[in-house]
This record gives C-alpha cells, sequence and structure tokens, in this order.
C-alpha cells in the first residue's frame, strides 16, 4: 500500500537510501546519510508541500518516492524532478512502479508541467521503468559523476504531464 510518509519511517527509508549510497550509482555521492540529516530533508519536504511516498508491505518500507523543484528559479516552477528507491529485498514486485504512478498522479493534481528524471545512464531497470511511462530521453551529460573507479554519464528523461 502507497501511504504518505511519516517520521517514523525514515530509519528505514534511510537503510534505502544509504544501500543506494554504498552499492550503486543511482545516487552519485559516497558518504551514507545520517538520521540527523534525513529529517531535515523530511522537515523541509513537508514545509514545501512537497510529497513523501512509501510503499508499506506488512508494516515495513519496501520503497519510497518523492518529488521536488528542478532548479531554484521562478520560471522552473512548473518542472519538477522525482526520486524513487526501492528496497532490493522487493525489487521486480512493481513497487517502484506503483511510486511512480502515484507521483505522476499527484504532479497532474498539483498542475506541474514537466517532470524530469536524471538516471546513470548504464541503469537499464530505471531506463525501463521511465520508458515504459513514456518518459523520453532528452539527453546525457557524459563523464559528470565518477565513482567506483570509473565516470558516469547521467540520462536526462521528462514527461510532459498535460495530457
Amino acid at each position: 500500500m502507497i501511504r504518505p510518509m511519516t517520521q517514523d519511517d525514515l530509519h528505514e527509508v534511510l537503510t534505502i537510501y544509504n544501500h543506494a549510497i554504498e552499492h550503486t550509482t543511482a545516487v552519485y555521492t559516497y558518504e551514507p546519510v545520517m538520521i540527523t540529516e534525513r529529517l531535515v530533508w523530511f522537515t523541509e519536504k513537508l514545509e514545501k508541500e512537497e510529497p513523501l511516498l512509501v510503499y508499506d508491505i506488512d508494516g515495513h518500507v519496501a520503497g519510497f518516492a518523492t518529488y521536488g523543484s528542478f532548479r531554484d528559479w521562478p520560471a522552473y516552477r512548473y518542472t519538477v524532478e522525482h526520486s524513487v528507491y526501492v528496497d532490493p529485498n522487493y525489487h521486480g514486485r512493481g513497487v517502484a512502479t506503483q511510486l511512480l504512478t502515484e507521483l505522476i498522479r499527484l504532479a497532474r493534481e498539483s498542475g506541474y508541467h514537466t517532470m524530469v528524471a536524471g538516471i546513470d545512464a548504464e541503469n537499464s531497470a530505471s531506463i525501463a521503468l521511465h520508458e515504459k511511462f513514456n518518459f523520453s530521453h532528452c539527453g546525457t551529460v557524459t563523464e559528470v559523476g565518477h565513482k567506483f573507479g570509473r565516470w558516469l554519464d547521467l540520462a536526462f528523461y521528462q514527461l510532459h504531464l498535460e495530457d
């Protein structure tokens, strides 16, 4: 079931996010995030009224998703960038699909025009997920990240939300 994230979910959310930092190129950073940092993130998202969703399976957070400002300048106010993370124990169960479905619905309902995804160019599972929702590839910035001893390319995908 998808529901709003609560502060009580932050430890499980943090475990999922830190796993992505430590073991994947889904996040272009090196150091695990501390709970105090995630609490600040959570509070700021609530203050900005940005969605914070979790996919709950039997009382456990199987994944989480959010979106926020694409860029801080006013002309970008109709564009959001989103994130979806799934606990590796729940990969392949449709968690990301359902979370992204709900994020798109909320963004449309809120009047946004475009949703953007920045995806590591080698992350074929995430690319396939976004293509399933008709996100289109709009460019790749090559060798902009460096992690696990290699250069990483960042692919951008976008979805126009208006019918």
